[in-house]
């Protein structure tokens, strides 16, 4: 045992995050009658196919007008002549982040650098040099997470890289709820890790009517700083456009303080390890009292996380006496099955994408497409009714037939080339009209008969 921990000490001095501190084609298709519409109901009720009620996908999303003037006064203020550099400088970086190196995984790699080394144990001819050789090769092979701090400054320049497609991602989130429960009516929202206020200002915006109180959670004083001043027009006095909007750098340490909707868009990822992401996710289930939505970029690292905190939900074992109910995924999985990106040989990420209107900035005036990961996780049981599978690429239309790929209820991907005439008019027409995130309304099989796989761009 001595052995296997001997790299921890200087790897935790080395990566102090430590805390030591092409889509697969492998995919079966849709046979002529198992897959049918589910017409059982009348789904489409008299209204056009491109309405269908599967339709998830949000137009292009605009800021408020509010929030963009806001913004717009407090980037002017400055003045900063380089300030579209850095913006897609800090764009480029956050995108590119990967998750950081857990103890475990960086031991992993010294003792199997140590072994290789072995092999020729004439090059390292005391234990120091060999010591010396391993953390250099894991210094130069290991990727480096750092923690980030936002001053006043590094604040605007995030608020200018990421407010307009944050909010775009969350309003989509938001969205998938009010479609598919249209009577709900929230009226407490905390957001961990609320940076801007895009959240509160995309709740506002769906559920303002209901909603009188906003808890928004960060640790950076400049953002909470920042925050504030968006909310009253980009300035530090005036009344908030938004009422009941409080601020705080720690979570609510009361159990019994519950929240209808408690959110965490793009935080679980700055978080230094797996141990502190399960903590805050356990937290944050004990505070939802209707739905927990989860965002992160639409990249592998983005999703793999998500998938962590959705598992250990469905897993947990604690059940809070205060409220036992059990959780369930309520979108975008149609099941509480393991992720099939994830078990595929090469795993993809789920990812959605949103369009909006970006801040009108100088060099920011074109429509934009935010690609991000979701998991929205609610309390209580699954409506087996409404588990239609779920459009997770780009939908490929053919003349006379149309490619889907679903992640279907049984927990399979599947390829569905959907035809007129073998899957009928409506399930065509809605399928041709449907898009990424969309919902197909079809029923399928438990099962498929295996086929060969193919490849939609020879079609």
């Amino acid at each position: 045992m001595a052995g296997t921990l001997r790299y921890l000490p200087t790897l935790g001095r080395l990566f102090p995050g430590l805390g030591v501190v092409p889509q697969t084609r492998a995919l079966a298709a849709v046979v002529p009658g198992v897959t049918q519409v589910d017409n059982k109901s009348d789904f489409l009720q008299k209204r056009p196919h491109r309405q269908h009620p599967g339709i998830r996908k949000l137009p292009h999303v605009r800021l408020p007008q509010a929030l963009s003037n806001g913004a717009q006064l407090l980037l002017r203020e400055i003045a900063e002549p380089n300030m579209e550099n850095q913006v897609q400088a800090l764009t480029n970086y956050l995108w590119s982040r990967h998750l950081p190196v857990e103890p475990e995984e960086l031991q992993r790699r010294a003792m199997h650098l140590e072994k290789k080394f072995l092999e020729n144990p004439d090059l390292f001819q005391t234990e120091a040099k060999l010591r010396e050789a391993v953390l250099h090769a894991l210094r130069k092979t290991t990727y480096h997470w750092q923690e980030l701090s936002y001053s006043e400054g590094l604040s605007l320049v995030y608020m200018a890289a990421r407010l307009d497609g944050g909010f775009a991602a969350v309003s989509r989130a938001f969205h998938e709820i009010r479609a598919r429960n249209p009577t709900f009516q929230p009226q407490t929202l905390m957001d961990f890790g609320s940076g801007t206020g895009s959240v509160t200002w995309a709740a506002h915006s769906v559920w303002g009517q209901t909603l009188r109180e906003y808890m928004c959670v960060d640790r950076s004083t400049a953002m909470l700083v920042l925050a504030e001043k968006l909310l009253k027009g980009g300035s530090e006095s005036g009344e908030p456009y938004i009422p009941g909007v409080f601020f705080r750098q720690f979570l609510p340490v009361s159990p019994k303080v519950q929240f209808d909707i408690v959110v965490s868009a793009f935080s679980l990822s700055e978080l230094p390890s797996r141990a502190d992401r399960n903590e805050v996710v356990q937290t944050l289930w004990r505070k939802t009292h209707h739905f927990l939505v989860l965002v992160e970029n639409g990249t592998k690292a983005g999703h793999s996380l998500l998938m962590d905190a959705r598992d250990l939900v469905l897993n947990g074992n604690e059940k809070s006496p205060l409220d036992p109910r059990p959780g369930f995924v309520f979108a975008p999985c149609p099941h509480e099955l393991p992720c099939p990106q994830l078990t595929t040989s090469k795993p993809l990420a789920c990812s959605f994408s949103q369009a909006y209107h970006p801040i009108p900035f100088s060099w920011n005036n074109k429509p934009k497409e935010e690609k991000f990961s979701m998991v929205i996780l609610a309390r209580g049981s699954p409506e087996e009714a409404n588990r239609w599978p779920r459009i997770t690429q780009p939908v490929l239309k053919r003349p006379r037939h149309v490619h889907c790929h679903l992640c279907c209820p049984d927990g399979h991907m599947q390829h569905a080339v959907i035809t007129a005439r073998r899957h009928g008019r409506d399930l065509y027409r809605c399928a041709r009209v449907s898009s990424w995130g969309d919902l197909l309304p079809v029923f399928t099989p438990s099962a498929f008969p295996p086929s060969p796989a193919q490849d939609p761009s020879e079609s």
